[in-house]
Order: C-alpha cells, then structure tokens, then sequence
C-alpha cells in the first residue's frame, strides 16, 4: 500500500491559491442538425419549384401523343387580344418562331383559311418557314403549337325566330413522315354565340365568337402543322383576330 505525505508548501497554500480551469466541450451534433434543417429547406423549396413547372406545363399541354386534343381556352375579344399580344411578344424572344396572320377571301373559294407571314405582326425566325399554306417545323424538338379564329356571325331580321347559331370548329393538324398520315393535334368545336350576354358580345343581328386551341408537342424536322376551320364566310380576318403560329421550348 502505498502512502502519501502532506507537504509544508501544501499547506500554505491554501484553498485560495488553487485554480480550476473548466473546459466547455460545445455539443458535436449541433452544426450537424443545423446542415440537415438547411437541406431539407433546400430540398423542399427545388420540390415546389418543380411541382410548379409540371403544373403550368399540364395546364397548357393537352398531351403529346398526336391524335389528342386539346380543350379550346375561351375567351372574349378583349382576352383575345391581349392572347395575342403575349403570345406575339414570347415568340419574338424564342430562338425560333413563325406567328402569321389569317386571311379569307370569298371571291376566290378558298376551302381554308390563308395564313401570311410577311403582313402586319406576322414574322418568322429560326428557320421556320410557311410553305403551302403550312408551317415547316425546322428541327426537332419541343415546341408550343397555337391558334386562334374569330367569327362574326350574322343574320337577318326576318330569321330571328327560327335562326339557329352554326356550329365553329378549328383544327390544327400534324403531317409527319414517321407517321405517314395526317393526324389531328388540336381541335376545338362550339355553337356560335355560346353563352353570350344580350347587351355584351352581341351586335347587331349576329355575335362575336372566338375559339383558341394552344399546347406542346414533341415535332419533329420537316413536320408540317395546317389548320382546317369552318364558316369561313363568317371568319373575321381584321389585324390580330385570326392568327396561327409555333415557336420553340
């Protein structure tokens, strides 16, 4: 067994010249909760940005598939104007894109509507090109197909009681070689002067109807896109009520 002595020195020191140094050892785990609080933020913030886009994205892409349709957006003049103008103005932005104007002449019995690129708002860039009345899709790729048609039907006072509203339609369809077939990419049909109020759209003996079909698709090069429309004697051609166009995503 060993023994211990206490010492003079020991003594005369005292308890008040002792010292006690305390070490605060700070928790390991801290910075680590706090790494995974921030990732998790991260985390969360890329998933609602993500289900956002998906969101938009299905609001305005009918499908992909050809064949499908695409329910009509409706909307008044006022609503189709501004469609206009946006759709005008992100095409100008894209890389690549053609918005043309419509044009119907009853003299020359044309069986659809005459689309031009080189008359008031119509452009083209990128490499697309309107060749036969159709729109050449320059490469492939994802693009965000859309048109729209007005019409101001009208009718005489003495069919007032027995006049019945015509039925509109409007259809883009896609002309691919893989395919080998026409097929229908967006199509919209309604009655005239649907849901129009008596002191609103309605002018006149007759109304204003406008039918607007837009959605993505995945074309491909050489693909030509055409429009089929009814009532064309009926169609309103004035400056941004009638147009067709495509650009690229």
């Amino acid at each position: 067994m060993t023994g211990y002595k206490i010492t003079a020195g020991d003594v005369e020191a005292g308890p008040q010249d002792r010292m006690e140094v305390l070490v605060q050892k700070k928790s390991s785990t801290g910075w680590l909760w706090k790494m995974l609080a921030v990732l998790l933020l991260l985390a969360l913030c890329l998933g609602g940005a993500r289900l956002y886009v998906w969101y938009q994205l299905e609001r305005s892409h009918s499908t992909t598939q050809a064949g499908h349709t695409a329910a009509p957006i409706r909307m008044d003049s006022d609503e189709a104007t501004g469609a206009h103008s946006t759709l005008k103005e992100m095409s100008k932005k894209a890389k690549a894109a053609i918005h043309l104007e419509g044009h119907y002449d009853e003299r020359s019995n044309a069986t659809a509507v005459e689309w031009r690129d080189r008359v008031g708002q119509a452009f083209s860039q990128g490499g697309f090109r309107l060749h036969n009345n159709q729109i050449i899709i320059p490469e492939s790729g994802l693009y965000f197909v859309y048109s729209q048609v007005s019409f101001r039907v009208s009718r005489s006072s003495d069919q007032e009681a027995e006049w019945r509203p015509p039925s509109l339609s409007h259809r883009v369809r896609r002309m691919s070689q893989a395919i080998g077939t026409k097929v229908s990419l967006l199509s919209a049909v309604r009655s005239a002067c649907q849901n129009v109020q008596e002191d609103g759209e309605r002018s006149g003996h007759g109304c204003y109807s406008t039918i607007y079909l837009g959605a993505v698709f995945q074309l491909d090069k050489g693909d030509t896109l055409e429009t089929e429309t009814n009532q064309l004697k009926e169609l309103d051609t004035d400056e941004g009520k009638t147009f067709f166009g495509v650009f690229a995503l």
